[in-house]
């Protein structure tokens, strides 16, 4: 690790502005930047604190909907009466991804910005070309160990998978990230790899996120998040679903429905047509397993990840038939 200066910013202004200079990076929980510091990914020329901005952990919920700061802690938001009983698929993305200890410290802000965990970016003594740290340096992970890979959303220049749990619940219920001035839809805020992977998130040069608000709905009250795993605590998504159901007043057809996909994609992956296939049907274990098919169209396998293809769906089914019971 190199050496570094540290700023505290003193206001949201102070630290935009300390942000947006060449090298400088933001400090909040620090669990993600820490490990790419370690690593040798992270080199930055200025930590610029933003701990003790006064405001931006609070977690205010009402009938429009949830904002929460960027600042708030993934177990206070996981553990909010209102957020667990309007927002249960939020609640449960949280409360299944890292350890306890993570989550005690990380913020939502600082989730949202975690890096991937593909192996080959994140060892750049061993693997020189990684198009995200060296855009034009090629993929070490095309051709590589590919388990835990991405299969949709992929390029010829980058398979690395999108890691995080909250981000896809998220994407799900439509809900917005806040940059000061600018707001963007959270699905607007991951990009896809294309030819330029090293550019992640929609954000600029002295913007920083200050809260998230998620739009009250009838799905995002009856909702969950399932996640399937090679071991039940501290392990990335092999594939994970987030649904949420609307019903009309029979109980039994669907007048909304929401799904997104993790641990698939090169981005949090909302399946727009397991959707529409099912809006307007009666729910029924045949039609939901024939229209969950539809979550990977497009999917292309790279050796060992191939089996994801075959996940998704049934792990999409099954959230989906879960949630359905609830009603």
């Amino acid at each position: 690790m190199r050496d570094f200066s540290y700023v505290r910013a003193d206001s949201i202004d102070a630290a935009r502005q300390a942000a947006a200079l060449p090298g400088a990076m933001l400090l909040a929980g620090g669990t993600t930047l820490v490990d790419l510091a370690k690593c040798g990914v992270a080199e930055p020329d200025s930590l610029v604190d933003i701990t003790h901005l006064k405001g931006l952990d609070a977690i205010k919920v009402d009938g429009n909907g949830a904002m929460i700061g960027a600042l708030a802690k993934m177990s206070h938001v996981a553990d909010h009466a209102e957020i667990k009983s309007r927002f249960p698929a939020v609640s449960e993305a949280l409360w299944q991804a890292a350890s306890a200890q993570l989550r005690n410290m990380a913020t939502i802000g600082g989730n949202l910005m975690q890096r991937t965990r593909c192996p080959y970016f994140r060892d750049p003594a061993n693997f020189p070309a990684c198009n995200k740290r060296s855009p034009g340096s090629g993929c070490s992970a095309i051709g590589g160990v590919t388990r835990g890979h991405a299969v949709l959303g992929t390029s010829d220049a980058c398979i690395a998978m999108y890691p995080g749990d909250l981000a896809t619940a998220l994407v799900a219920f439509d809900a917005v990230v806040h940059l000061g001035e600018r707001q963007v839809a959270v699905d607007d805020f991951f990009l896809l790899p294309g030819a330029t992977p090293d550019r992640e998130h929609a954000i600029q040069p002295g913007e920083m996120i200050t809260a998230i608000s998620i739009p009250a709905s009838g799905t995002a009250r009856r909702s969950t998040y399932l996640k399937i795993r090679d071991r039940q605590s501290y392990e990335f998504a092999a594939a994970s679903a987030a649904v949420g159901i609307d019903f009309e007043a029979d109980g039994r057809t669907i007048r909304d429905l929401r799904v997104a996909l993790g641990g698939v994609a090169t981005k949090p992956w909302r399946a727009h047509a397991v959707e529409a296939a099912l809006k307007g049907k009666v729910l029924s274990e045949d039609r939901v397993r024939a229209a969950s098919l539809l979550a990977v169209e497009g999917a292309i396998g790279h050796g060992a990840n191939h089996y994801k293809i075959e996940l998704a769906p049934r792990v999409v089914a099954r959230a989906i038939l879960k949630t359905g019971a609830m009603a």
